[in-house]
């Protein structure tokens, strides 16, 4: 059986490749992006926006949860960009911010059934 060896990156295609990483701080924005996905409440509290506008007692319904935690990370998901909200009077309704989010959510889904 042939010994298969393996080639180092010449410092050309190094470069190269380094040159594809985006700047320290776009790669420290993307880094927090995926942090927020790392709760089960927030991915949850996103799928349930994908559907549509929602408040804070609906999503608390949808969930079986208080609505305290639920505004606690809607919160979170303002700070993060990923909700926009809009204020009818006393109720404020949720979405979602953009439709990355919900790309980003489908891409997640398709890759974790693979």
């Amino acid at each position: 059986m042939e010994e298969q060896k393996y080639m180092f990156l010449s410092e050309e295609d190094s470069k190269v490749i380094d040159q594809q990483i985006p700047p320290e701080e776009i790669v420290y924005d993307i880094a927090d992006l995926f942090k927020v996905f790392s709760d089960m409440t927030r991915v949850k509290i996103l799928y349930a926006l994908s559907s549509g506008e929602l408040c804070v007692y609906d999503i608390s319904a949808v969930l079986e949860m208080s609505q305290s935690a639920i505004s606690h990370q809607l919160r979170v998901l303002k700070q993060a960009k990923l909700v926009k909200y809009r204020r009818e009077g006393k109720i404020v309704f949720y979405s979602l911010a953009d439709s990355h989010i919900h790309t980003i959510l489908n891409q997640g889904l398709e890759h974790v059934q693979e």
